[in-house]
């Protein structure tokens, strides 16, 4: 008898279970389905999908300049002699288009605070192999160097790196690719370089940007759901992604498998209903395959009782939930590292809203940073 009563009342949730499977193993049908009719209503309702977004500072950089300090197409490269360099090892790649961008970016930021100097430009005169010569920098890996940084070290770098992207926002140019990476650290000279301007790009107000840019784990939440109009403010995401993990000590900080997987992650960390509003904002939708995912399990969630189904609970649940306390990264490992300061500063920048993150001048003048600004002054003061 208990068995045929529990027979009777459990078919609603293997009902569900076999659903949810089911149209789990069909999502690349449906996402075709999705994407088909996604396209066709961008067509018959364009308006629906054009919610124009635009840099709060350094809009008009590029506006403001002459055509010839960001048309990177027109540049003349005044290849030098390679004769003089030995190439050890090919450490780069790109189309030709994009070479000459990197270098006309090179070009206009020369001089800046941390930027990397680009020393000259040479090619094979057989292979028609371009090289770039660069300034040396005695860099220690950052799996080796992060975690026996002080509590002041972080501050001191991550100040010297928003004095980078201030910069070259200022000049009208998003880098694109910040990660731990492309930080060179001469530890002993305390000396930093902002490096690699493969990815970067000059900034257009109203321009539709490529969103295959940025290393996953670093890639802010506006390439994700592809909002293409984005701006400077991309680098301030990845800077906190940094931040997260070097202040954490877990690198990286946002663990995803693919992109999908990426934006779960922060989800799970900044929860779903910012994520929310920041996607009806901008009237944007998630990847199919990711709404399908995260409806049919909230549906799952409500209406199965059985504990059986609940070992799902956990998982979903924290996907439509608020932000996460950040009380739940701390342990005895990095709560020396772990401040006041350095949460409300981490909690201003990891904002999906790419528009509500602080730019990089207001992130120098945080709390967070006061030791720093006061060294700084001090330096300055005794030259």
């Amino acid at each position: 008898m208990n068995y045929a009563r529990r027979t009777t009342t459990n078919p609603p949730i293997l009902l569900h279970l076999l659903l949810f499977f089911a149209i789990f193993a069909s999502r690349p049908l449906l996402a075709h389905y999705c994407s088909i009719n996604r396209e066709i209503d961008k067509i018959s309702c364009p308006y629906r999908w054009q919610v124009m977004s635009k840099s709060r500072v350094y809009s008009d950089v590029n506006v403001l300049r002459p055509k010839e300090y960001w048309d990177y197409e027109s540049l003349t490269v005044q290849w030098g002699d390679q004769d003089g360099y030995e190439v050890i090892r090919k450490v780069g790649r790109g189309k030709y288009s994009e070479i000459k961008r990197e270098i006309k970016i090179l070009q206009n930021l020369c001089g800046g605070p941390n930027i990397i100097k680009l020393l000259d430009i040479v090619r094979d005169q057989h292979s028609k192999t371009p090289s770039l010569v660069f300034e040396y920098v005695n860099n220690t890996d950052f799996k080796v160097l992060y975690p026996t940084l002080t509590d002041y070290d972080i501050r001191y770098y991550i100040y010297e790196l928003l004095k980078a992207l201030d910069y070259c926002h200022s000049q009208g140019i998003m880098h694109r690719d910040v990660k731990p990476h492309n930080i060179m650290i001469d530890h002993e000279l305390r000396k930093l370089r902002l490096i690699d301007w493969g990815l970067a790009e000059f900034y257009h107000p109203g321009k539709e940007y490529n969103v295959r840019v940025a290393s996953r784990y670093f890639k802010g939440p506006e390439l994700l759901i592809d909002l293409q109009d984005y701006d400077y403010s991309l680098d301030m995401w990845s800077l906190d992604c940094m931040f997260a993990g070097m202040i954490f000590r877990k690198e990286p900080f946002f663990y995803g498998h693919d992109n999908n997987d990426q934006l779960v992650k922060i989800a799970k960390v900044v929860g779903t209903d910012e994520l929310n509003a920041y996607l009806n904002k901008y009237q944007l939708e998630l990847d199919p395959q990711l709404m399908l995912l995260l409806e049919v399990c909230t549906e799952l969630l409500n209406k199965a009782m059985d504990p059986a189904v609940m070992l799902f609970d956990t998982q979903i649940r924290s996907l439509w939930n608020s932000r996460k306390p950040w009380s739940e990264f701390i342990n005895s490992d990095n709560q020396h590292l772990v401040s006041l300061e350095a949460i409300d500063f981490l909690d201003k920048l990891l904002r999906y809203d790419h528009q509500e993150r602080l730019t990089a001048k207001e992130a120098m003048v945080h709390p967070y940073f006061s030791q720093v600004r006061a060294a700084e002054s001090c330096r300055m003061r005794g030259q």
